[in-house]
């Protein structure tokens, strides 16, 4: 038997704030909108539903005291208005002691919660990667 990830759990001061940037930023939908927990997962019918885990987030009284055991990569085709995008959504910029040269940027969500944002794929791996995701259906149920 093998198992499969359901949920990844996003402990919040203010859960559905969190779960509005997320939806935002991935262009996924909010399916539970009530304190004390708010789910986000990718729309039905999209490559996403039932394989990626759906985001929910859990509303805790403490704030967030260090830096993440776990956190999110996103791919963008584009890096640079990808982050410019995020930061109107209201991510910032952090610096976690990755230094200057790194090819990926760590930015935080609004409650302070790391992630990266990678930069695109080169070209050759892009268009393989986009066979095998176009090419993806999911198993009959």
């Amino acid at each position: 038997m093998s198992l499969r990830i359901g949920a990844v759990i996003v402990d919040s001061r203010d859960p559905g704030r969190l779960a509005r940037f997320w939806a935002e930023a991935l262009d996924w939908v909010i399916s539970q909108d009530e304190d004390p927990e708010w789910v986000v997962e990718p729309p039905e019918g999209s490559r996403e539903d039932c394989v990626v885990p759906d985001l929910l987030f859990i509303k805790v009284p403490e704030a967030k005291a260090s830096k993440n055991r776990l956190h999110f990569d996103v791919r963008p085709e584009d890096q640079a208005a990808e982050v410019a995008r995020l930061e109107a959504l209201g991510a910032t910029r952090v610096e976690v002691g990755q230094g200057d040269d790194r090819a990926w940027i760590v930015m935080a969500d609004p409650e302070g919660n790391e992630f990266c944002v990678q930069p695109a794929y080169p070209p050759h791996i892009r268009s393989e990667w986009l066979r095998r995701y176009e090419a993806y259906q999911p198993a009959a149920r």
